[in-house]
């Protein structure tokens, strides 16, 4: 494995203004990487393109003037000769299935009094009380009676009652006496086409594509990458309302596929090799994390200090 560059910094992805947003992608191992503007999240809307900078500890950068919030992008990377176009690694916000980045001001996604938003506190961990959920199975079905079966939304509804009269979705949870939820896969995943819901498409969730995006298929529009980080955001508010915590499932181990940003970005750093240079299968899910190495590392790291600090996830 060639060595690679660590880069110690924390503006790794756009951090937004509304006087510029600035990009800053770690690719030691790029020629050149371009950054491609979008109009959308999906579709024949490419607006501009504009070369990146190299530079310190491996990384690229550009300051691009303007409010560019709902802007749309990617990066196009130049390696050897091969062109790869592919989303942020560090994306906080992403369109339809995950496929471009987006920038965006992640204040506006706060619920009311969002900030004052904490879960509940156990000097004992002994005495949690934890029940595993997922958001889709939990109201999904049509007995559940909520207004948003099988989304964020639908598990932060209060009152909501079966035909028997029998308390459904969070006021059930709420009874069972637990004290947290721990929800299956609600990052980003593969799987599943938002674009096409009719499809009744269903997966478990531990396939990542993006682990810094809630997925987009629990919310109420896939198409604006705000919406699914405000219900989310909505949904885990009203669990800590009802004093109950919330823990969320992540499979740091492997993203199942080859063909994601981080493997796009920089190609077989992240993930373990065979001695063939084929990807190591220790997790049985196709690839395995190099979580020894330091820019992996890293990443596993700034991932669980932001779905703490900016969803308050327990």
């Amino acid at each position: 494995m060639q060595q690679r560059i660590p880069y110690d910094g924390n503006d790794l992805g756009a951090v937004y203004t509304k006087k510029y947003t600035a990009f800053r992608l770690w690719a030691p191992t790029a020629d050149a990487v371009t950054l491609c503007l979008y109009r959308e999240g999906d579709g024949d809307c490419l607006s501009d393109t504009l070369p990146m900078k190299r530079d310190v500890q491996g990384t690229w950068t550009i300051r691009v003037d303007g409010d560019l919030r709902h802007v749309y992008y990617t990066y196009r990377l130049e390696r050897s000769g091969k062109t790869v176009e592919s989303q942020d690694p560090y994306s906080v916000a992403v369109g339809v299935n995950g496929q471009r980045s987006m920038v965006l001001d992640l204040k506006e996604t706060d619920p009311e009094n969002f900030k004052e938003d904490h879960g509940p506190v156990f000097s004992n961990r002994t005495d949690l009380v934890i029940c595993e959920i997922s958001v889709l199975d939990s109201t999904a079905d049509g007995s559940s009676g909520v207004k948003y079966p099988g989304k964020y939304l639908g598990l932060a509804e209060k009152g909501t009652k079966n035909k028997e009269g029998e308390a459904t979705g969070l006021d059930y949870l709420k009874s069972l006496g637990i004290t947290h939820v721990q929800i299956m896969p609600m990052y980003d995943f593969a799987s599943i086409d938002e674009a096409a819901p009719k499809k009744r498409e269903y997966n478990w969730g531990y396939d990542p594509l993006n682990y810094n995006v809630p997925e987009g298929s629990f919310s109420t529009d896939p198409f604006h990458g705000e919406v699914r980080i405000r219900e989310m955001k909505e949904m885990i508010a009203a669990f800590h309302r009802e004093g109950i915590g919330v823990i969320m499932d992540v499979v740091y181990n492997h993203m199942y596929r080859s063909e994601n940003p981080l493997n796009s970005t920089v190609p077989y750093y992240f993930f373990r090799q065979n001695p063939d240079g084929s990807f190591s299968n220790g997790s049985g899910c196709g690839n395995e994390f190099a979580s020894e190495r330091p820019m992996a590392r890293k990443y596993l790291i700034d991932s669980v200090l932001y779905w703490a600090q900016e969803y308050h996830i327990d």
